[in-house]
């Protein structure tokens, strides 16, 4: 029994690795990357090569992670500021109701367990998210965030 749900318009790169119970849709994975059990992946999401997306971890529309980024357990993207079930009508919101809001993690970045990414935000390269963090806004380049909200504890040590 298969335990994978990719549909035909995932573009995977050589080499990747993918664990049991993974849904993805419409994205796209880079060479080498490892994706663990029970992540999905929405269309127009994009992975690079060389990263690690660790078990429970939702990464939505318009998030775009670059080359050699570590995402941890159960991390969760955000693509929309101001989430309603339905549009103003009454009916339940389609597509056209709203609009998808980017998420970039650059490259060499690593995000620990538990962090919750929310919209319109950058995480810069080589920067850190500590585990349980919740980023609402830009993280420089070779910094340390943790809390909730995320602040700045330091740089990165090379």
């Amino acid at each position: 029994m298969n335990y994978l749900c990719i549909s035909e318009d995932v573009k995977l790169g050589k080499d990747v690795k993918l664990s049991k119970f993974i849904n993805m849709y419409g994205c796209t994975i880079g060479d080498n990357t490892k994706i663990g059990a029970f992540v999905e992946i929405q269309k127009k999401a994009a992975v690079g090569s060389n990263c690690k997306i660790s078990s429970h971890t939702f990464i939505c529309e318009g998030v775009t992670i670059e080359d050699n980024v570590f995402i941890g357990h159960g991390v969760t993207f955000v693509n929309d500021s101001y989430p309603r079930a339905t549009a103003a009508g009454g009916a339940l919101q389609t597509e056209a109701d709203w609009k998808v809001e980017p998420t970039l993690v650059k490259k060499g970045a690593s995000i620990g367990s538990g962090a919750t990414i929310l919209a319109n935000v950058t995480i810069g390269e080589n920067a850190i998210v500590g585990a349980g963090s919740v980023v609402t806004k830009n993280v420089p380049p070779d910094t340390i965030v943790a809390g909730n909200p995320a602040k700045i504890k330091r740089k990165v040590q090379k």
